[in-house]
């Protein structure tokens, strides 16, 4: 049985700045990159966003930064991911997936979310090449040029809204002969000139040379009036939701509706004591990669404070 003072789990953006944080507190942080190296921020290209890089920077490089800057300050980074995790009490018992256990003392949860596809193999085929899950992230590449986002709930009448003072055309492709968003968002993206709505509509493929030139569609899908036709955009996102990685904590941390962990206010605090969340793990809102590692400076400063007071 190992003992660890501060388990991290999931790298990225809040993950490896928990363990910056933490290893220059002498925390003796151990931080399990899990699935995916880097997060949900790896599956972009050019970063522009986030603060410090005025010419923008390769979303890989950045994680590869802030990995080797948390090495330097003495962070145990492992590949590899936590497989089972008691938390009934302190000290927290888990597992990773060689079997190895591990007692410890405090836990960032730092697993991310992920964004939710339709399926099809053109999404993996021009990812990083039109197809996006972010249009804050992704939205100033398609400047006055076309695009099209899929959903038709608050998130992709927000996202349209977004693209639309970028883009020269935003199309919202949706399934249903209805908008499910709240009434005031309805109304924002039905009157705005550059936003056109597709109902009853679903995205069967993408097409393109070097990247997403146009996509395929079909109304009325398995009915008598079904249609097929085909619509030219230069960029294709993704708005239809986020599924939080919080399988291994259910039954035992609050969440909410749709399984994000829920933090005291002001906090990246749980239910449990000892335990913090920080990340698109606990963030439904903004989902950015500064927010996320914000949060995880939080938790390195919550964590530390917490073990003073033991």
């Amino acid at each position: 049985m190992e003992k660890v003072k501060t388990l991290i789990i999931g790298s990225g953006p809040a993950g490896y700045t928990a363990a910056i944080y933490a290893g220059r507190a002498n925390l003796q942080p151990v931080l399990y990159s899990g699935l995916q190296p880097g997060g949900q921020l790896t599956t972009t290209t050019i970063v522009e966003n986030f603060p410090g890089f005025h010419e923008g920077i390769d979303a890989n490089q950045l994680m590869t930064e802030m990995r080797q800057q948390a090495e330097v300050y003495g962070a145990d980074l492992r590949d590899g991911s936590i497989v089972k995790a008691d938390l009934s009490c302190r000290p927290f018992h888990l597992e990773d997936e060689r079997g190895n256990q591990i007692e410890a003392e405090t836990v960032i949860i730092a697993t991310g979310a992920s964004a939710k596809y339709l399926g099809l193999p053109d999404e993996e085929k021009y990812r990083g090449q039109g197809v996006s899950a972010c249009a804050t992230c992704d939205g100033f590449f398609y400047r006055k040029r076309v695009v099209a986002v899929v959903g038709g709930g608050d998130t992709a009448c927000e996202e349209a809204m977004y693209l639309s003072g970028l883009a020269k055309k935003v199309y919202m492709i949706v399934r249903k002969p209805y908008l499910r968003a709240a009434e005031i968002m309805r109304k924002r993206v039905t009157e705005k000139d550059n936003i056109e709505i597709l109902y009853n509509t679903n995205t069967v493929g993408l097409f393109g040379e070097n990247g997403v030139e146009g996509t395929h569609l079909v109304r009325f899908k398995g009915e008598e009036n079904e249609e097929n036709f085909d619509v030219a955009i230069d960029g294709f996102f993704l708005a239809i939701g986020h599924t939080p990685n919080t399988d291994l904590f259910k039954g035992q941390l609050d969440m909410d509706e749709h399984g994000f962990i829920i933090t005291q206010p002001k906090s990246t605090a749980t239910s449990i004591e000892g335990v913090f969340a920080a990340g698109d793990v606990a963030d439904p809102t903004y989902r950015q990669g500064v927010v996320a590692a914000g949060t995880g400076a939080m938790a390195a400063i919550e964590v530390d404070r917490f073990l003073q007071k033991q």
